[in-house]
């Protein structure tokens, strides 16, 4: 079996990651090739570029790299016509991805999306180019599925890949015992994984820690670092903005599980939040055209997962331009405040969590495609699978 797997974000590229290490010890004979990160090549992934590098957002930055794009979309093509594989599965990142599906369309290769983009938020229009290139959609949230279905797309329902990988994590013991040493509670940061995230909002988190740090000088903040091209002009903002304030690299998950209450950009990050039970403040800043385009083109109620599951605002959400920082702090300021408020919050998290983070998306997408592509390999999957956890329903659209 030959197939092809692309991820453009540093979270794609850990589900990418997890998919070809299961696909990979169910079927040792895979040839997976494609674009991706470090944790998908570490997982047996031959890439052809390192895709997650290119984890851009705004206009300008896919301008400028508009030419590394079309490059990589020829080098995919004729991957495609020489190589015929038997499967190519799309990890998110719409954009580029769409151009990857209508060329391996062209080929009459089947295109699967896995953990695909969030049409139903904004510019749902675009679900014509799913419909026109993709076999089948595995959908990770049970509103997405239906959403999707609604519109005409053949799904299979895996649930969120997210909630296999915090089942996984082993958190370092050492960083723990040396954090709880410390006196204070913690609010923590998270900016994002993305340097246009890190640029536009980690400022607002500091304004926000600096009002907090002034009404509660006992509290410790700590923010979780994604890479260090990141966290040098983090670590320069902390220097000068006076405060006692920690960041770690690669310390995302211990971060969480220690704070009290989070302060978070927008994302998957949120899920673990969730599954850790942690009150948490989502902001995402734009600037002035992207929030101008995200108001006219966003159809969804939030923009936070956790709410969008809970179909109620469980994360207080500020999706703006502008800085909110006095109305973000007087949040993470009302629970440390309100033990009984937080205490509310936590519950609320919880009935939640036992109701939608089921482990096991991976083992599920991985069987769903082995049976689509090489029946006779489908049941030692499928029985991995449900050693996992029960098996979702799936909804089939022809």
């Amino acid at each position: 079996m030959r197939l092809f797997l692309s991820a453009g974000e540093p979270s794609g590229d850990l589900h990418g990651a997890n998919l070809a290490a299961l696909l990979k010890a169910r079927y040792p004979a895979a040839e997976l090739v494609g674009f991706g990160g470090e944790r998908m090549a570490s997982a047996g992934v031959k890439l052809i570029y390192p895709l997650t590098n290119l984890a851009v957002m705004w206009l300008g930055r896919v301008l400028v790299n508009l030419p590394t794009f079309f490059h990589l979309g020829a080098k995919a093509e004729s991957y495609f016509r020489t190589r015929r594989p038997d499967a190519v599965i799309l990890i998110d990142y719409p954009g580029f991805h769409w151009h990857i599906a209508q060329r391996a369309h062209r080929y009459g290769i089947p295109v699967y999306y896995f953990v695909p983009p969030q049409l139903w938020a904004w510019a749902g229009w675009r679900v014509n180019k799913v419909k026109l290139h993709f076999r089948a959609v595995l959908t990770a949230m049970p509103f997405e599925d239906e959403w999707y279905r609604q519109r005409g797309v053949r799904t299979h329902y895996v649930g969120h890949p997210y909630f296999d990988e915090i089942l996984h994590q082993k958190l370092d013991a050492g960083f723990m015992a040396e954090q709880r040493a410390k006196p204070g509670e913690i609010v923590s940061l998270l900016p994002g994984s993305r340097t246009q995230e890190v640029l536009g909002n980690f400022p607002m988190m500091l304004n926000a820690a600096k009002i907090i740090a002034a009404k509660r000088p006992g509290v410790r903040f700590l923010v979780a670092g994604y890479r260090e091209k990141q966290a040098a002009p983090m670590r320069q903002q902390l220097i000068d903005c006076g405060l006692d304030i920690e960041l770690h690299l690669g310390r995302t998950p211990e971060i969480i599980e220690l704070s009290t209450v989070c302060i978070a950009v927008s994302g998957s990050v949120g899920l673990e939040m969730l599954v850790r039970l942690k009150p948490t403040v989502v902001v995402y800043r734009a600037g002035a055209v992207v929030y101008w385009l995200s108001k006219v083109l966003r159809t969804s109620r939030y923009i936070s997962l956790v709410n969008l599951l809970a179909d109620a605002e469980l994360f207080p959400e500020f999706p703006i331009r502008t800085d909110e920082s006095v109305a973000i702090a007087g949040k993470i300021l009302h629970w440390l405040d309100h033990p009984d408020d937080r205490a509310a919050a936590v519950e609320k998290l919880r009935e939640l969590r036992d109701r939608v983070a089921v482990p096991g998306a991976v083992a599920r997408a991985a069987a769903f495609l082995i049976s689509e592509l090489s029946p006779h390999f489908f049941d030692g999957v499928a029985s991995a699978s449900t050693a996992v956890a029960q098996p979702v329903a799936a909804h089939e659209m022809n």
